[in-house]
């Protein structure tokens, strides 16, 4: 006898070969949270394309479009639509590469505009010194969460993803080598104070990740990392939503202000119009 269920039943889309095959190589040229992102852009265009009764070699740029216009409709932000698009369109120009189509639909497709004016909330010195005494007072692997964060402007990834063996010493410096965005391998010297802050947070432990969740005993992930930095700045007193990339942009920030007063002095330099100072100056010897 059969029991009644209300369970929906997913289906998945039936990939020929050929189709399979192209999404496979073309995510085989990314991997971590890269790669992680481009499966779930796919993923959803694919379904899309299936419920709309389309193969994926089939579709117009038409096609393209309406699956934008479906996420607009439900709620996708103007940047989560504009990434998927960039997938698509990076997913097309592959299959053109490797001769499975003649030429992509997605060439000229149309993007949503996107405001690069970061929105995050930033803290200011005295926000920022708050947050560190905070974490200084919390545990020894909290204050070396928030120290990597803060003063070494690491992303979360990085930070949590680097280990123990990964520590070094270089001209008298103690050094962290991390894999950084893209699959780039940095090795960065670290401030004193964060460093005192590692070897407390790793205290006799030789090998394994720098930083371990109590709780399950595997490495920390970037959800716990996020309650970790949430928890010291409400106990700061910072009224403002804090997240790990809070603490990254106030070291980014600080540098693209310095980029900026040095492009500045340039742009002023070059177009300062001669004074009557500058024609008594001597000029090059005339050979």
């Amino acid at each position: 006898m059969s029991i009644p269920t209300t369970a929906v039943e997913r289906y998945q889309p039936v990939l020929s070969e050929v189709e399979r095959t192209t999404l496979l190589g073309f995510l085989a040229g990314y991997r971590g949270f890269t790669r992680d992102a481009y499966t779930l852009d796919l993923r959803q265009f694919t379904a899309w394309c299936w419920e709309q009764h389309h193969q994926l070699f089939d579709v117009r740029r038409v096609h393209i479009e309406c699956f934008a216009s479906d996420l607009e409709d439900r709620g996708k932000a103007r940047a989560t639509v504009a990434r998927r698009l960039c997938t698509i369109v990076g997913f097309y120009r592959y299959a053109e590469e490797e001769g499975v189509i003649e030429h992509s639909p997605a060439v000229h497709i149309r993007r949503p505009r996107i405001d690069y004016e970061s929105h995050v909330a930033h803290l200011d010195r005295n926000e920022l010194g708050a947050v560190l005494v905070a974490a200084g007072l919390s545990s020894p692997r909290d204050h070396a969460v928030v120290s990597l964060l803060a003063l070494n402007g690491l992303r979360v990834s990085e930070g949590i993803g680097a280990n123990i063996d990964a520590l070094g010493l270089e001209r008298g410096h103690r050094t962290l080598t991390v894999l950084r965005k893209g699959g780039k391998v940095v090795t960065m010297p670290l401030a004193p104070r964060v460093a005192r802050a590692v070897d407390l947070a790793i205290g006799d432990r030789l090998d394994g990740p720098i930083f371990v969740d109590s709780n399950a005993g595997e490495r920390l992930d970037r959800h716990a990392a996020g309650r970790i930095v949430r928890r010291v700045a409400r106990r700061a007193g910072i009224n403002k939503r804090v997240g790990p990339h809070t603490l990254r942009q106030r070291l980014h920030h600080r540098r693209l202000g310095r980029r900026r007063s040095v492009a500045r002095r340039a742009r002023s330099c070059q177009s300062r119009r001669p004074t009557h100072d500058d024609a008594l100056r001597p000029g090059p010897p005339v050979a």
